[in-house]
């Protein structure tokens, strides 16, 4: 493995983060199924890659927290294809995406309050039914 997966022009994954390993897939192949190692399993060290800043690397390992192993790397796998270099390119994308948007921050959560008319729409609901259930009493002996 002798590049880096380019993020952004400021974020990259360099090549020494990176640990691949392929081995045998699942799934068709017939005989060669049992023989070659075509599924990829990708490696990638969280705390070495270059230019994320501390918020963007906490929502990383947020983002892939089902995907850390022992050591805290991240673990991306592929298998999609019968060849073990598309899958090798598949998984690197993988990584790009996760990291890509781990970049991105979530927009802040700004409270929102029910407009007048649909206020006025749930009590006058909550009225009709109140008078329903009104109806339905028996009748005060007394009056």
């Amino acid at each position: 493995m002798d590049d880096a997966i380019v993020v952004s022009p400021t974020v990259r994954v360099p090549p020494h983060a990176l640990r691949v390993r392929a081995v045998r897939a699942s799934g068709p192949g017939g005989q060669n199924v049992n023989k070659v190692a075509t599924k990829v399993d990708l490696r990638v060290d969280l705390d070495a890659i270059d230019g994320l800043g501390d918020a963007a690397r906490a929502r990383l390992r947020t983002l892939c927290r089902h995907r850390l192993d022992a050591l805290g790397r991240l673990a991306v796998t592929s298998q999609v294809t019968r060849n073990q270099s598309q899958n090798l390119a598949d998984a690197r994308e993988k990584v790009r995406r996760l990291v890509a948007a781990a970049l991105t921050a979530p927009r802040p959560r700004r409270p929102s309050a029910p407009s007048a008319a649909a206020v006025e729409r749930r009590i006058a609901g909550k009225k009709r039914r109140a008078a329903i259930k009104r109806w339905r009493t028996t009748p005060d002996e007394s009056g």
